[in-house]
């Protein structure tokens, strides 16, 4: 299924480099249905798209209306989230369930439409309600406008590279179990790639992602990490690997032997092969980084297999299990000071082509703390949580997000607000502590459907604090609706005065999702001018399950062009 996908997608890429004129209508139609998948010798059904795992790639360029009618033949309700796109006044598009939604129920249907402004590069689609983006994911590929090159070298082929994340069991069962008891769900049992665990898992090597490729050509990977819970580094054994593009915004290139990506993420990465067949197969290995306690998460590690054409046989034959097989050497699973350093290097292009408009000014600045907290047991009731007295929550400025049973959009929108969110979120936390320090005695947190409101135009700085609360995690957060500059990063606790002084704002570079560093903390910088209400998490599912989470509420601007668009007629109702 996989190898398929691969040639549909190198096929579609040559259609739409001569077919699509700029500013066309693409249209899709996405069937979600249940199908049994056999991994790791264990066969589950699984909810999917149109039958396939992963997901179809949505192709277009920029400037492209995007229309994907979707029709939900699954028993779960549905939402799907086109991560990264702006969603320029077209909020009601975005997808995360309750938040811009109410979900499509079993039997009903919805269709997505928006345009694709100013962006190109790879983003992609997941299912946004509950786990079951889980199975539910796929690439968007965006070209640059017909006849506009890329600012590097083109590559000989283009091939995607999706990392998931597998269980033997259901994974809507894992998170509701989770849940009902308030402990750590089970962890998932493989990684893959392009739905493939691959050799290095039980009775895989049959289920291995394998990219053939040509000595001394460039390939260009377009790599997504749709993980549930997990960061990755990520390398090839003998290659290095050049980013030109992170979350499809052009950066500075830069060629390293590892990256880290997190759940969320994407790069555009080109691989040269070497310029002589070198009798030899090379491993490409993903594995885990993070500080958590262990246990908690999956710490296995997933191969594809990276083989050369040998010119000399005159046949592209099957796999040579005779030849060498070389393995990269990934940084330990806690290697924060990697992380930090590769962060450190993603610089926006900055060109008079693509520059980097960091606002300058700000007119609204935020201090959030984000990580992980407790509820009390239920009156009388046991729980599974930290000491087994509690149970596990997660909060911004300690407020735990609870998702309301009808849309926040469609309640902003018809002035029908009350009893559905407050506007009232706390721009920094009620009560300052050493944040990653010596936790406080009570880490319990509070409940709340509460929202931040923006005006048309504002600009914003948001440094999101990670704390050592129940242990110091990296967090990568994504933010709907917009893109962000990253104007600063550092461990322990933010110092207005010494960490403001060291911002970049003249190339940071510029993402939709970001990792709070562990016991460190982010700064970043956005102009809210797209109206609407828009989601800001956590990306690692558990933690989102947990309400790490809250929403942006921004106004209507003055003029025509400055305004949320009204709701399609076919919208679903809650």
């Amino acid at each position: 299924m996989a190898a398929t996908w691969y040639f549909l997608l190198v096929a579609v890429i040559v259609a739409l480099s001569t077919n699509l004129a700029e500013g066309a209508t693409v249209e899709y139609q996405f069937d979600v249905a249940t199908m049994n998948v056999t991994r790791l010798c264990s066969s589950k059904s699984i909810v999917t798209v149109n039958g396939q795992f992963p997901g179809p790639t949505v192709f277009a360029r920029e400037g492209d209306l995007v229309v994907v009618r979707v029709v939900n033949n699954a028993q779960y309700n549905m939402s799907i989230h086109w991560h990264g796109i702006r969603q320029i006044r077209s909020g009601w598009a975005d997808g995360p369930a309750y938040i811009t939604q109410c979900p499509i129920q079993p039997g009903q249907s919805y269709v997505y439409k928006y345009t694709i402004s100013g962006q190109r590069g790879t983003l992609w689609w997941h299912a946004h309600i509950s786990w079951l983006r889980a199975t539910v994911y796929g690439p968007i590929v965006i070209l640059p406008k017909l006849g506009v090159p890329y600012p590097f070298a083109a590559p000989y082929k283009e091939v995607p590279l999706i990392f998931g994340e597998w269980w033997k069991a259901d994974t809507e069962a894992v998170i509701s179990q989770a849940l009902q008891t308030g402990g750590g769900p089970n962890v998932s049992d493989a990684f893959t790639i392009n739905g493939l665990p691959g050799p290095l898992y039980n009775c895989s090597a049959k289920d291995t992602f394998k990219l053939k490729v040509k000595p001394g050509k460039t390939y260009m990977l377009r790599i997504i990490n749709a993980a549930l819970n997990d960061e990755l580094f990520f390398s090839v054994a003998g290659h290095q690997l050049t980013i030109v593009d992170v979350d499809a915004v052009y950066i500075k290139p830069i060629t390293v032997d590892t990256l880290l990506i997190t759940p969320g993420q994407t790069s555009n990465v080109l691989l040269t092969a070497k310029p002589s067949y070198p009798g030899a197969t090379y491993y490409m290995m993903a594995a885990p980084y993070s500080t958590a306690a262990s246990g908690t998460f999956d710490n296995t590690t997933v191969a594809g297999i990276l083989e050369y054409e040998n010119p000399s046989s005159g046949s592209s034959a099957a796999f040579n299990k005779n030849l060498p097989v070389f393995r990269p050497t990934l940084p330990k699973i806690n290697d924060t000071s990697f992380v930090s350093n590769y962060t450190a290097k993603l610089r926006s292009l900055a060109s008079e082509e693509y520059p980097a408009q960091v606002p300058q000014e700000v007119d609204r600045r935020f201090f959030f703390t984000v990580g992980l907290g407790t509820h009390p047991c239920a009156v009388n009731g046991t729980c599974q949580g930290p000491n087994n007295s509690s149970r596990f929550a997660a909060a911004v400025n300690n407020v735990s997000f609870v998702l309301p049973t009808t849309a926040l959009l469609q309640s902003h929108y018809t002035g029908m607000s009350n009893g559905v969110y407050s506007s009232n979120f706390p721009i920094v936390p009620a009560k300052p502590f050493n944040y990653t320090g010596t936790p406080p005695n009570n880490t319990n947190v509070s409940n709340g459907t509460r929202l931040v409101v923006l005006q048309y135009g504002d600009t914003v700085e948001l440094v999101m604090q990670g704390t050592s609360i129940l242990g110091a995690e990296s967090h990568p957060f994504h933010l709907h609706g917009f893109n962000f500059f990253v104007v600063g990063q550092g461990f322990g606790n933010f110092d207005p005065v010494k960490d403001q002084a060291k911002y970049n704002l003249v190339d940071p570079v510029e993402r939709n999702t970001v990792g709070v560093p562990a016991a460190g903390w982010v700064a970043i910088r956005f102009r809210a001018d797209n109206p609407g209400v828009w989601f800001m998490h956590c990306h690692l599912e558990v933690h989102v399950s947990w309400g790490l989470k809250m929403a942006w509420l921004v106004q209507d601007g003055s003029l025509p062009n400055q305004k949320l668009l009204p709701p399609p007629s076919d919208l679903p109702k809650c």
